[in-house]
């Protein structure tokens, strides 16, 4: 029971993480749309770097692309919530149960996995070349919680016997 406690808080608090996040990102829309502006601007990264003509100037792009990150940090934090609603509900049920349960919980951390990778470090970090920023990098951030989550996922994934702390 204590395993199957953790795997479903851990769940939780990975929801409670992107409320936190899609919170600010609505109520101070205009601090992350900066960080945004600017990592696709690449006006920080190095003076004279061959990677300028990647850089997208349009504040509708800016737009679009931070719309699309609380977009999907909303959706993640959603189907986090569902998830551990979900463990929550198969707790004491078999093992078999609450390893049913896990799809939407699974769902939902890779779907966080993918944000931090794909749209942070690969898009970000690697095409709008935001390594390269000492102000607008968030490289650093986006592995933290890679790996978070990324180890709330591979917690998660263990199988569940009976007779299990």
């Amino acid at each position: 029971m204590t395993l199957r406690l953790a795997k479903m808080s851990l769940v939780f608090a990975v929801a409670l993480f992107h409320a936190f996040v899609v919170f600010n990102n609505l109520t101070d829309y205009d601090s992350n749309y900066q960080f945004i502006r600017h990592v696709l601007m690449m006006d920080s990264t190095f003076a004279g770097n061959r990677g300028m003509c990647r850089a997208l100037n349009q504040p509708a792009l800016h737009t679009v692309f931070y719309l699309s990150i609380i977009t999907w940090e909303t959706l993640t934090m959603i189907l986090c919530g569902w998830g551990g609603l979900r463990l929550a509900r198969t707790l004491r049920g078999t093992a078999a149960a609450f390893h049913s349960a896990k799809g939407v919980a699974i769902t939902a951390l890779s779907l966080s996995l993918l944000m931090w990778l794909v749209a942070f470090l690969s898009v970000g970090g690697e095409w709008f070349l935001m390594w390269q920023s000492k102000t607008w990098n968030g490289q650093d951030a986006a592995f933290r919680m890679f790996t978070v989550v990324g180890i709330v996922l591979l917690l998660l994934v263990q199988p569940d016997t009976e007779g299990q702390p």
